[in-house]
Order: structure tokens, then sequence, then C-alpha cells
């Protein structure tokens, strides 16, 4: 599941984008201006940024060349007003990886939403490991061709698991990523959340799937 920044200073429309996005189960954050969305790119992890051209305090492009600078690598898309080529040109060589012209379609504005992730190194359509099969766009998990029913949270923590195999993740480091921003999910919670996905996912008598790393955190294993 995909963690989205919105920054957009519209409020009506920033709204209405998180809603839309929401009901396609990604998980949304948002900042209402340039700095606030500065703050919040420096801190937490995102695999899309959704990003206003006209912002108040830092501008849209702005925002982008400085997450390029520092490393930032998830693809952006620019939503802005402005209809030239030498505008769309600007925010290209920003940085941005698409534009979207408002008034924002949410059809469009889903389709390059689900373009951008699958040219995103970390996204592909159905992932495999261990004899599970996740596939994110019909939302549902098999276990050597059973159906598994997962809750929206446990689906949320093992598809970011199954993206990133053999990579180790801190309780601290999951509920960044997997868990909005104004969650008060705490480490604890992460914790039970592993211990239910471990009995819905492991194979009797089979090593877990879902690592513990002692004193560090977990790692989906893949071999």
């Amino acid at each position: 599941m995909a963690k989205i920044l919105i920054v957009e200073d519209e409020d009506h429309l920033r709204s209405s984008v998180r809603d839309v996005l929401e009901s396609q189960n990604y998980l949304v954050d948002e900042a209402g201006d340039g700095r606030t969305a500065l703050e919040m790119l420096a801190v937490s992890g995102y695999d899309l940024i959704i990003l206003d051209w006209n912002l108040p305090e830092v501008s849209g492009p702005e925002i982008c060349r400085k997450y390029r600078a520092s490393g930032g690598k998830s693809p952006v898309i620019m939503l802005t007003g402005n209809k030239t080529v030498d505008d769309k040109e600007h925010g290209l060589d920003a940085g941005a990886d698409d534009y979207l012209t408002k008034p924002v379609h949410h059809r469009e504005l889903l389709a390059q939403v689900r373009a951008a992730l699958r040219r995103s190194s970390n996204f592909s359509d159905v992932l495999e490991a261990g004899g599970l099969k996740l596939d994110p766009v019909k939302h549902a998990v098999k276990l050597d061709d059973k159906n598994l029913d997962l809750l929206p949270k446990e689906f949320a923590l093992l598809e970011f698991l199954m993206r990133h195999p053999n990579t180790v993740f801190s309780p601290e480091a999951l509920v960044e990523r997997v868990w909005p921003s104004d969650s008060e999910t705490s480490p604890d919670m992460i914790r039970k959340y592993v211990s239910r996905l471990r009995e819905k996912i492991d194979k009797e008598g089979s090593p877990s799937l879902i690592r513990t790393v002692h004193g560090v955190g977990y790692r989906f294993e893949t071999a």
C-alpha cells in the first residue's frame, strides 16, 4: 500500500484528492503550505508526492528541486492551473515526473498515480514470496491458493514488508512508513500486528516469514 503526500493549499481540492485516494486504499498525508511539506519530506518516507505549483511560503517547483537535491527519488506529480509549454517545462526541469492540470479529474488522477507507482522500482502489480501472493489492486492475499482474511492494517504492513524483502525495519520505522503521520499507533502495536500476521501467513512447522532481529526490528525473509 503506497503512502502518498498531498501538498495543496486549497482545502476543498486537498480534501477531495485525499478522499479519492483513500477510497483506493492509499495511505495519505496532507500539507497546506510549502514549508510544512518540506518538514514532512525531511522526516517521513513517501512513495509518491502530489504537489501543487502555487503554494504559500515555498513554491511547488522549489520544493521539488530541494527534494531531488536531498536525494529524494519518489515520483512527483505536479498540480497546476498553468497550461503553457514553458510552465510545464519548468516543472519537469525542477524534477517532477508528471503534470496534471486543474481542474483535477479523479479518473485521470488515479490513472497517473497508478502509472507513477508502476514506474517506481519498489512497486509491481503482484507480489509473491514464500507461498504468499499479494495483489494490491484486488486487495487480496493468498497462501498456496488459499484466501487469507487480513485486516486493512495487517494488509498494509504485509505489503510494505514484501516490497522491501530482507530489509530490517524498526517498529518506529514501520509506524512512520505504514501509518499516516497523525496516527497514534505505537511500536507496541506494531508487535501485536506482526504477531497476528504470523498467525495468518506462516505455515505450520516452517520458520516465520517475518523474522525478528532482536534489538533492531523485523524483516520479511525470502532467502
